[in-house]
């Protein structure tokens, strides 16, 4: 970090991100942390979602820089629109962060194939187009950047009615993992997080409020 006027700069200052399903939960807070840590960040969600919306709105209402990344990160095609519009505005893509992912709960032997498909599509297809997508703009841009999955851990502990979620995130655990070796050439840096339960909107899918709070009390932090 440089020094100004006694101050040093925010560790993320002149650096440009992009979150995939920034728009709400996990998404939504980190695009906010990086905000606050200087960062551009571009929020991608769905087209048309509010969600997207309020939080670019929060985000500059708090004096930090973000602009809407809509697209599908199911369609490679519309990823690649959106990286290449985002390095053309912002000159480059320094971080990529691939929160996206869709769930359903149901045994494998019953479930229903769309949701099974969409679950693998957004989770695991949509990590994989934002990765080759950023991955090739920073190798073009000579950018020494960071890749960074949010996983879980679903990829290690196979909850039941869960396996194609089980399936998406391992998958990811080991995509990350080969991206790591291919682009340590290129000093590009490859990470994992496994978040533990976390209070999302989307836990309260599955969840009641009486279920979550008694559940969390579990926990070893005795909370959410």
């Amino acid at each position: 970090m440089t020094e100004a006027a006694g101050q040093s700069s925010p560790a993320l200052a002149g650096k440009v991100a992009v979150v995939t399903g920034g728009g709400r939960g996990i998404g939504r807070a980190i695009a906010i942390a990086l905000a606050q840590a200087g960062a551009t960040v571009a929020v991608n969600d769905l087209p048309g979602s509010a969600d997207l919306d309020s939080t670019v709105a929060e985000i500059t209402a708090a004096g930090g820089k973000a602009v809407a990344c809509a697209a599908d990160v199911t369609d490679l095609a519309a990823v690649e629109a959106a990286v290449a519009q985002l390095v053309k505005s912002q000159g480059k893509l320094d971080i990529a962060i691939t929160n996206a992912a869709y769930s359903d709960r149901e045994p494998f032997h019953t479930a229903d194939m769309a949701g099974f498909h969409r679950t693998m599509d957004v989770t695991m297809w949509g990590t994989f187009h934002m990765f080759r997508v950023a991955a090739a703009s920073m190798i073009a841009t000579q950018t020494q950047g960071c890749l960074l999955a949010i996983s879980s851990p679903h990829a290690e502990v196979p909850v039941p009615r869960a396996m194609a979620y089980n399936m998406a995130k391992a998958a990811v655990d080991q995509m990350a993992r080969t991206a790591a070796i291919e682009l340590a050439p290129h000093r590009i840096r490859v990470n994992i997080i496994h978040p533990g339960w976390i209070d999302t909107p989307g836990e309260r899918k599955f969840f009641t409020e009486e279920q979550i709070r008694d559940s969390a009390t579990r926990l070893p932090w005795g909370r959410l």
